[in-house]
């Protein structure tokens, strides 16, 4: 008897949820900031590339920042502001994800004119981020392979709603007795062309890559629409 009220409820905080995520997205886009989801399970190694990444932008004069959601303890933003860009934690207090009013406010402060690069890593979760519009103009499903090829066939939600795809942790994958091979046609059955990237953060292999690859899509995000005349 209740599961019609339940719908009915989710549907209207959704909604709502998302009507802020497009005033966001538009603000964004206004002040030219790229704006980058990391999604994953906790422990596939989103704090240890997303520091990686902090500290080589802002070496090479770009500007970044974070906001950080973990469901307790700021160990992730304090970890991350070890790269000296501005970093801000969200406590979830037990919520699964991070919803568009949880970003926006611990925005407040932050000129985004200022910024090259936002990231938003969220609470390690494979489910319940897929259905939250954080405003974000990519969103990244990253997998380890600590955790086996078959994690997109398992949660295809989240792939099919990324933008790309990031494996991580592949300095260890010979140990894992990780398949490449499978991973990579799994992710590919799910979300066919998604690009794929694969990084150590550890070693470094492949963060070029993926470097570049963000800062395409700020090149695109910025690029001054074709004039029709």
């Amino acid at each position: 008897m209740m599961e019609p009220r339940i719908l009915e409820v989710r549907t209207k905080v959704l909604k709502k949820n998302d009507e802020t995520a497009r005033e966001m997205r538009q603000q964004f886009l206004d002040a030219g900031v790229l704006v980058t989801n990391l999604v994953s399970s906790p422990g596939t190694g989103k704090t240890t590339l997303l520091r990686e990444t902090l500290m080589r932008l802002a070496a090479d004069g770009e500007r970044a920042a974070a906001v950080v959601g973990d469901l307790e303890t700021d160990n992730d933003a304090r970890r991350l502001a070890e790269s000296g860009v501005p970093v801000r934690q969200i406590m979830t207090h037990g919520c699964c994800h991070l919803e568009a009013d949880m970003v926006r406010d611990h925005l407040a402060g932050w000129n985004l004119a200022d910024l090259d690069h936002l990231f938003i890593e969220n609470v390690g979760n494979l489910v319940c981020p897929t259905s939250w519009d954080l405003g974000e103009s990519v969103r990244v499903a990253l997998l380890s392979v600590t955790e086996g090829e078959d994690k997109p066939l398992k949660y295809p939600g989240l792939f099919n709603t990324s933008d790309a795809a990031v494996i991580t942790k592949i300095d260890l994958a010979e140990p894992c007795e990780f398949d490449r091979i499978q991973a990579l046609e799994n992710i590919q059955s799910v979300r066919p062309e998604m690009p794929v990237l694969e990084v150590s953060a550890k070693t470094g292999d492949g963060v070029d890559e993926w470097i570049r690859f963000l800062r395409t899509q700020r090149r695109r995000l910025t690029k001054p629409a074709c004039s029709k005349n």
